[in-house]
């Protein structure tokens, strides 16, 4: 049994790396992740990122209803990262991964150990799964941007996927590459190879600079 479950539909404070502090109601837990409800969005947050989960707090914003039903679906068996993020394929949603910088789109696969997510900014993104933060569903009738369907079809990724991270960076060796969203430019290169962990880049000015393969959060290629 989840140690969490007796909690379920008790507000909750929980912290979070880089001291982010989401407050709501326990909606769900499993043996990965929890389900949070604040009065306006289900938060799906891997415990891997949580720091401190506050059973005993007082809400300051109001008191918060429960919500009717999970806007991802019902999951079979026990909640999990890998089904909740299978279970939001094609829905509309936000992820925080990096840089203080929400990400907006769709799930469109999930892969051993990273999922691809695409962006009508960014297009493809491959993200690991060990660098998501929070998953957050729009509501029904809300689209990112106001974009129409004609403007953000809901499309399968055509790009070939590799079963691990490393391996979908390998398959595209040769290629400008940016990482963690090109916030910092000596993430921004071409890949020229990854060996014992470490990606080589070549940066704007041909300086070679080597990246901890760990430490990528996000990883898209401009011409895919």
């Amino acid at each position: 049994m989840n140690i969490f479950a007796n909690f379920i539909g008790e507000l909750v404070q929980v912290t979070m790396s880089g001291n982010l502090v989401i407050s709501g109601i326990l909606i769900d837990t499993g043996s990965n992740i929890v389900v949070i409800y604040d009065g306006e969005d289900f938060l799906y947050i891997p415990l891997i990122h949580v720091h401190y989960i506050n059973f005993n707090c007082e809400n300051d914003t109001g008191e918060i209803s429960k919500p009717d039903e999970d806007p991802i679906g019902n999951q079979e068996d026990s909640i999990s990262l890998r089904n909740t993020l299978n279970n939001a394929k094609g829905v509309f949603t936000e992820i925080f991964v990096t840089s203080n910088q929400s990400i907006h789109g769709y799930v469109t696969n999930v892969m051993n150990d990273y999922f691809v997510f695409f962006s009508p900014v960014h297009k493809t993104l491959y993200v690991p799964l060990q660098h998501l933060k929070w998953l957050k569903p729009y509501k029904q009738s809300h689209r990112p941007y106001s974009l129409d369907n004609e403007e953000l079809p809901l499309i399968p990724t055509s790009t070939p996927l590799s079963r691990t991270f490393e391996e979908q960076c390998k398959r595209n060796i040769g290629k400008a590459a940016v990482f963690d969203l090109g916030k910092d430019p000596n993430k921004i290169g071409k890949l020229i190879k990854i060996e014992n962990g470490q990606i080589e880049l070549v940066l704007a000015r041909n300086q070679t600079i080597y990246t901890n393969l760990q430490h990528v959060k996000t990883l898209h290629f401009p011409s895919l």
